[in-house]
């Protein structure tokens, strides 16, 4: 299973998910659901994990290192200003907002089953490996920086 670590793009994940989502949406569709101004509640949701994710590229931007995921070893500094302060993966966490709109507007409990698998995937096979990338470059920084800021929100 190491072998899937760090090889998929989170972007690519988050596409794969979404059409899943939308695949199983219109295979089970007598579980639907639904709720005032649910087209409301999911296009903000959407915006919002997509503020969130641009907010941390933006970040790592400012700070000068890379934003590509699958090579952390590349990272030039240790990111700790911005959104940064609040989550240590606001991009991942942005894409998890995105997909929950996503699911709310389906409005498919089935796809729900989505969102827990994405984040099983990114703890496993994303952040975890980052995690160790960052804590041998940045050491005992980011030791206190994991003590201090949560890895999702």
């Amino acid at each position: 299973m190491k072998n899937l670590e760090l090889k998929i793009p989170p972007v690519v994940l988050v596409a794969v998910v979404a059409v899943g989502m939308w695949a199983v949406s219109r295979i089970a569709m007598n579980l639907h659901f639904t709720f005032p101004y649910v087209d409301l509640w999911s296009a903000a949701m959407v915006l919002l994990g997509i503020c969130i994710a641009i907010a941390g590229v933006l970040q790592f931007r400012k700070s000068g290192t890379t934003v590509d995921p699958r090579v952390p070893d590349q990272s030039s500094h240790l990111v700790v200003r911005g959104v940064y302060r609040y989550s240590r993966n606001p991009m991942y966490l942005g894409f998890l907002l995105a997909l929950c709109g996503w699911c709310l507007f389906l409005g498919n409990v089935v796809s729900m089953l989505f969102l827990p698998a994405f984040i099983i995937y990114m703890n496993r096979f994303q952040i975890v490996p980052e995690e160790r990338f960052m804590q041998e470059k940045f050491a005992e920084s980011y030791h206190q920086y994991k003590t201090q800021v949560r890895r999702w929100l």
